[in-house]
């Protein structure tokens, strides 16, 4: 088998376990979801958790279909519009990311887990 042909299932399987990785995460978490909802039947208790299991599915899946992406366009066919074509899918996945980060824990990913956009230091009650 060529070293082409092998590199382009390589991609190909990560492309397989991104989606995988999504479609269960997403399944797990509505299954938890549901599971919780049927023991105290309030859906607001339980509805960003469901949100974060969902988001932090599709983060990770994101993170094998850009790796797929990058081993097939860099290592089968290297052209300047192939390049150029994954610089984009990369950029708008990479905003997805960031913006899912942000959804899930409230900051962005390069701040500290101290560090949150909430109240200054000594606002809390009294």
């Amino acid at each position: 088998m060529p070293t082409k042909e092998i590199i382009e299932r390589i991609g190909a399987l990560l492309d397989l376990a991104g989606v995988l990785v999504i479609a269960l995460g997403v399944g797990v978490a509505t299954v938890v979801f549901v599971l919780r909802w049927w023991r105290t039947r309030l859906v607001v208790d339980h509805y960003r958790a469901y949100r974060q299991g969902v988001g932090r599915a599709i983060l990770l899946g994101l993170e094998f279909l850009v790796g797929g992406d990058i081993i097939r366009t860099v290592a089968v066919s290297p052209t300047f519009t192939s390049v150029g074509v994954l610089a984009l899918i990369v950029l708008v996945r990479t905003f997805l990311s960031f913006s899912l980060e942000v959804e899930l824990d409230g900051r962005w990913p390069w701040q500290g887990k101290g560090s949150t956009a909430g109240p200054s230091v000594g606002a809390g009650p009294r």
